[in-house]
């Protein structure tokens, strides 16, 4: 009765998310502890409800389609703080280009080692390029070189995940104090989700990491097109 009621009720995955995401900020904000992030939380307490209630992933993710709706409009929304340090960004406007070109590259480059040391084929490969940018443009580019965008989406969101729990502990690793600094490399390594995490820190690094998310996208779209012919 129940599970027929679950399967039944176009909403109900949006509610148990969202109630997963609200449960995740409110274990971190008690433990404080880097993994207890929110996406993670939502992540896995919706394995655990599909897999418990035996519900079928498209019945839980038909009341999803609201966030998918706004997942573009809140990347646009990103620019706000954008706007408000535009002046930063005119100062170290060449800093910025460059070091998102650096972490770009290193993406390329790291993939490109990781798929031929496991003798990746072009279609897997090419599926995990974009998995450092947006999934709005990752899942665009991904379908236009020949990709599987459902593992590409994963990727991403891997990514973003893993970026936004471990991001402030490799700042303090490598002794990165500089807030453009830090915003660029979180935005550059971890998309949206590690950019929600540097608005955490400060205004200024979600600045520079929102700018991170737009830059890293033109040039992963740029150069993913090039390293797709290395294999």
């Amino acid at each position: 009765m129940m599970d027929d009621f679950l399967k039944s009720s176009s909403f109900f995955g949006m509610f148990a998310s969202v109630a997963f995401y609200l449960l995740g900020i409110e274990l971190k904000r008690r433990f404080r502890m880097p993994l207890f992030n929110p996406l993670l939380v939502a992540i896995a307490g919706a394995i655990v409800v599909v897999i418990l209630f035996r519900i079928d992933y498209a019945d839980y993710n038909r009341g999803m389609s609201i966030f998918n709706y706004l997942m573009t409009p809140a990347t646009v929304c990103l620019a706000v703080p954008l706007y408000d340090e535009f002046s930063i960004l005119k100062k170290n406007g060449r800093a910025i280009v460059l070091g998102v070109l650096a972490g770009v590259l290193t993406c390329m480059v790291t993939i490109l080692i990781f798929a031929a040391a496991f003798h990746f084929d072009h279609t897997m490969f090419v599926t995990l390029l974009p998995k450092s940018i947006t999934t709005a443009i990752g899942v665009g580019l991904c379908a236009e070189m020949g990709g599987n965008s459902a593992i590409t989406v994963a990727a991403i969101v891997i990514t973003g995940v893993l970026g936004g729990i471990f991001a402030e502990t490799f700042l303090r690793l490598f002794h990165i104090t500089e807030p453009v600094a830090k915003g660029v490399a979180i935005g550059t390594a971890a998309h949206a989700v590690g950019t929600a995490e540097a608005m955490k820190i400060g205004e200024i690094e979600g600045a520079m990491a929102s700018l991170s998310i737009v830059v890293a996208g033109m040039l992963t779209v740029a150069s993913a097109n090039i390293f797709a012919r290395f294999l």
